[in-house]
């Protein structure tokens, strides 16, 4: 089931496209990619279809990723692999989207190269830009289908060192930033998509939707929006104002959080001095609760005792957390299936770390508080869309998946 909602061809990056077929079935609304969790990594996966013959690749979901890249010798074995010329337009848009020196692009022997990143380990080498073809699910009025012809896509092949630290069988990662080369704006325009994507991640099965907003769900009809900044990276970030537990607003430093969006992160980090204010304040307000505060587990700084707490549709009945971003009026909830990660049984952690001094960004939001929350990143109007839990609803991501798309 989950492998067959997403065949997309991972070619590393897309740019190019054949115009439609005559007797392709209508363009879709959005295409449709499944997602796991890896339990030993935490990391967020998805398979992929390509090449001729169509195999299936295993990828991990970068949010921030400026293109999809994977191992070398996984892209070799297709009849259908294409190498791109150093002089070729495609090589030329490659280095369009370069961003001081994450990415460059170099002609090495006439062949287009430029250089993947493993985002997990850091790890950056020189790979090939080639095209190859895939298939893809796709959404439509709310149904379901797979488009049968094939569309050349561009890619980044690896060295097998790239894919060291990432979940197992895992051939590279597929990236989804604002980017030229991300998938999102090479589906958007290989299909003729609104220029969006949709991500709903679960610790089961999740989904992401490229295209029209959640695949058109009735839930991203209701979205709140805030506004995604401008990054050198061209990351997703947003500005959160305050941070309130149980309502009551800590008492920060700064006035202005520059809060990354993070796939790759398994929970959320935040900034030395940002963090201890949070954690002191987390266990004065559990502690009011009748929490009982016991020894930390690594890698959390503050673990409860699970004794006694109630479980509700929410998780844990345990203090909210509310990121306060443009105004009041807008807020992203966090209850306790998103703020406590239980750890045994007898003990739940919150899910926030200490950053350190001097992080990239002062909050980064991680992949277990983005569980059950539907996010919408609209690429024309730079705003994101999201839900806050979705188990508010007695909804999930993976039933999302099933029935909303259907």
């Amino acid at each position: 089931m989950a492998s067959s909602l997403l065949s997309l061809l991972l070619v590393c990056f897309v740019f190019h496209i054949n115009p439609p077929v005559s007797g392709r079935p209508s363009l879709p609304n959005a295409i449709s990619f499944p997602v796991t969790k890896d339990e030993t990594t935490l990391q967020y996966t998805t398979q992929i279809h390509m090449g001729t013959p169509h195999s299936p690749i295993k990828l991990v979901v970068d949010l921030g990723g400026q293109f999809l890249w994977i191992h070398r010798a996984s892209s070799f074995l297709s009849s259908s692999h294409k190498p791109i010329s150093s002089g070729s337009l495609h090589c030329s848009m490659a280095s369009s989207h370069q961003s001081g020196t994450v990415t460059r692009v170099v002609a090495t022997n006439t062949i287009c190269s430029l250089n993947p990143e493993n985002t997990i380990t850091k790890l950056a080498t020189s790979g090939q830009l080639a095209e190859d073809i895939m298939a893809v699910d796709y959404v439509e009025k709310r149904k379901m289908g797979a488009i049968p012809t094939v569309h050349p896509f561009l890619f980044s092949c690896a060295p097998s060192v790239l894919t060291k630290g990432l979940a197992s069988g895992a051939k590279g990662m597929l990236g989804l930033g604002r980017t030229k080369i991300s998938l999102p704006a090479q589906l958007a325009n290989a299909f003729g998509l609104e220029r969006k994507f949709s991500i709903c991640l679960s610790s089961s099965e999740g989904v992401i939707f490229s295209g029209g907003g959640g695949g058109g769900t009735d839930i991203s009809k209701s979205l709140m929006y805030t506004p995604l900044i401008s990054t050198p990276l061209e990351e997703y970030y947003i500005h959160v104002k305050s941070i309130k537990i149980n309502s009551k607003r800590l008492s920060l430093n700064k006035s202005l959080f520059s809060t990354r969006i993070s796939t790759i992160l398994p929970y959320t980090t935040m900034e030395s001095t940002s963090y201890d204010a949070l954690a002191r304040a987390y266990i004065k307000a559990a502690t009011s609760m009748n929490m009982t505060v016991v020894a930390p587990v690594a890698p959390f700084g503050v673990c409860f005792s699970s004794e006694g707490i109630e479980n509700t549709p929410v998780g844990p009945a345990v203090p909210a957390i509310d990121l306060v971003l443009q105004s009041e009026m807008v807020k992203w909830r966090i209850h306790g299936r998103n703020s406590m990660v239980r750890v045994s049984d007898a003990v739940m952690c919150l899910g926030f770390l200490d950053g350190g001094l001097t992080p990239v960004a002062s909050i980064a939001i991680g992949g277990y508080q983005l569980e059950e929350n539907l996010l919408e990143f609209n690429l024309a109007t730079s705003m994101l869309g999201f839900s806050s839990s979705l188990l508010m609803r007695q909804r999930s991501c993976s039933n999302l998946k099933l029935s909303e798309s259907q």
